[in-house]
């Protein structure tokens, strides 16, 4: 719920008379910006006219006694607040050090002195920053050296950190903007001025999910917070509560599940949501939503920390180590084909189904969940190879659908939370032929499949191009040939994607001449409809040394130490162009349709492991 909305010059933010303060949550984002950051904050005050804006600021309001001390929780806009109370403090300092000030000025430094620190309280700072990375205590140092506090105690090295290098700075640029003034006082005071006069819309809001639930419409200046910043900072602040002194512990547990889940955020959010829709039918006695999307993970959240925070952390640090072996970041333990299969899933981007195999991880080892101790479940009974044989089933199914958008996108994770709920009441190889026959109903016809490869299968999604080439060629692989072909060297991939026919629309004459008999339009035609086709696709180990050369020199091509890098390079996928003396349209219909009837046999929906 939004409490208001108003937007605020910065002195009245900060007004001298208020006891507001800004405390950023102790476990939140550090302090970020850099020089970039302070110049443009810095320069756009000059450069604008007064009431310049600067973007907004959410703030948690939970204060019930309105006489007390008002501390907001300031969860969006604390590196714009933490900055521009640095640019403050440089003012003050560079104010307080200029001689005979009249006492007017005298008053104006008075009253930014309690801009900083609380007029009643002159030894509480207005703005409280968290602790991560010593920036608390690095800023009380900046107060400190700017005359505004007293007796700080120093943290070492603080001079290496952003906060003071923040400050020191906005010192140096202020010193270079007084060069331009000859009265450096009024030159202050115009600089002060500026920031005092600047505008910032304040949302106050009741709790954290309303705060989440605005965050994502609104394009701040700073680096947003994320929805899984507001989940552990509710989670160690309600630990913290509940266990006074040992924040630290819980911080360190909680490090557990980001170690495991890696730092991209895109699969931290999409482990949260995926936790709740694959068990919500265990949670809905906590919280009753229909399903978890990016909107309402705080919502959701929120009420799973309140009621049974450290089962909660406990839940979260195992089932996170189970999905990075789903997502194929870690081995399963003595499983190398189940982790060949995972890994597998992952490159034909089946992620939709990972909320399906938490549930069966979770059951396969007859786990209780701590969440609700009252609910005892027993293993469905199934075996390593009951995993293999449904992931290798899936692996099957996203083939299919991520080439013919069938089921859509916009129903698979329906489709998976009813199959992850339906299983729990079976066993073994019921499991397994329940989801056979559930996604085999929802998938694509084999006619359907063959006309989506027919097509232009390069163009439409290039990452299902690239897994069905190379498992074709992987299949044909022995001891003695076998390559990776998803060696990463630098950030490209070693084996790539070659279009025989060009797909450039700078067609050379080359190629206009051996597939148009010469005719320029008719060769761009022929452009348009089968260079992404799967007949005109091989696999490359050097894909920058062939482009536009001709047929020829891509198929007899070497490197500069004689390595066979054209056709003749041993793959199964060139053996037939190996053979080939020129390339036309007959020729690459022919290897489509030769290449479409073996991905049709190598992904059957019926497929059985032996």
């Amino acid at each position: 719920m939004i409490k208001s909305v108003n937007n605020y010059p910065v002195s009245t933010l900060l007004d001298i008379e208020s006891g507001v303060v800004y405390a950023i949550p102790r476990y939140q984002r550090e302090y970020t910006w850099g020089r970039a950051q302070w110049d443009a904050l810095f320069e756009d005050l000059l450069d604008n006219e007064p009431n310049y804006f600067l973007g907004s600021i959410i703030c948690i309001n939970q204060a019930q006694d309105v006489l007390a001390l008002q501390e907001l929780e300031l969860v969006d806009g604390q590196q714009r607040m933490t900055t521009l109370s640095l640019l403050l403090a440089a003012i003050y300092q560079s104010m307080r050090v200029l001689p005979d000030l009249t006492m007017e000025q005298q008053i104006e430094l008075y009253n930014l002195k309690h801009k900083l620190v609380l007029k009643k309280q002159p030894r509480h700072p207005r703005l409280v920053p968290q602790v991560q990375n010593n920036n608390q205590q690095d800023f009380y140092t900046v107060l400190e050296q700017a005359g505004i506090l007293e007796d700080i105690e120093p943290v070492p090295n603080a001079g290496n950190r952003r906060v003071l290098r923040a400050y020191r700075h906005f010192l140096a640029r202020i010193e270079q903007y007084l060069e331009e003034h000859a009265d450096a006082v009024e030159g202050l005071l115009a600089l002060l001025e500026k920031v005092n006069t600047a505008t910032l819309v304040k949302i106050e809001v009741a709790g954290h999910s309303d705060a989440y639930t605005l965050f994502e419409s609104l394009n701040n200046r700073g680096v947003p917070l994320t929805a899984i910043d507001l989940i552990k900072n509710k989670l160690l602040a309600t630990l913290e509560s509940k266990d006074p002194g040992s924040i630290d512990t819980h911080y360190n547990r909680w490090k557990k599940v980001m170690d495991a889940l890696g730092d991209d955020y895109a699969v931290q959010e999409r482990f949260f949501r995926q936790y709740y829709n694959a068990f919500k039918p265990d949670l809905k006695s906590v919280v009753s939503v229909p399903v978890a999307t990016k909107s309402n993970l705080m919502q959701i959240y929120e009420k799973l920390i309140s009621h049974d925070a450290k089962g909660f952390l406990n839940d979260m640090i195992r089932m996170s180590a189970l999905y990075a072996q789903i997502i194929g970041v870690k081995e399963v333990p003595e499983r190398s084909k189940l982790s060949r299969l995972l890994l597998s899933l992952e490159r034909i981007q089946g992620a939709p189904a990972y909320l399906l195999l938490m549930v069966l991880f979770d059951l396969q080892q007859g786990d209780t969940r701590s969440l609700d101790e009252k609910s005892k479940r027993a293993s469905l009974e199934l075996t390593e190879n009951h995993l293999e044989e449904v992931v290798e089933f899936l692996i099957a199914f996203f083939v299919r659908r991520n080439t013919t958008d069938l089921p859509p996108t916009r129903d698979l994770t329906r489709i998976f939370m009813d199959v992850a709920e339906d299983i729990r009441t079976l066993k073994g190889d019921a499991v397994v032929s329940h989801i056979r026959q559930v996604l085999t109903g929802k998938s694509a016809s084999d006619e359907q499949f063959a006309k989506s490869l027919q097509g232009p299968i390069y163009e439409e999604n290039k990452a299902v191009c690239r897994f069905v080439l190379c498992a074709l060629e992987e299949a044909q692989m022995t001891r003695e040939t076998q390559v990776d072909l998803w060696a990463i060297q630098g950030k490209q991939y070693v084996w790539t994607i070659e279009h025989i026919f060009p797909q450039g629309e700078n067609i050379p004459e080359s190629w206009v001449t051996m597939i148009a008999d010469g005719d320029a339009a008719k060769a761009e035609q022929h452009r348009q409809t089968y260079a992404h086709c799967l007949g005109n696709l091989t696999i490359s180990g050097y894909n920058s040394s062939l482009g536009n050369k001709s047929f020829e020199e891509k198929r007899d091509r070497t490197d500069k130490q004689g390595r066979k890098v054209g056709y003749n390079n041993g793959l199964y996928l060139n053996r037939t162009l190996a053979e080939e003396d020129s390339w036309t349209v007959e020729k690459l219909e022919a290897r489509t349709g030769v290449l479409v009837d073996e991905v049709l046999k190598t992904y059957p929906l019926n497929l059985k492991i032996s």
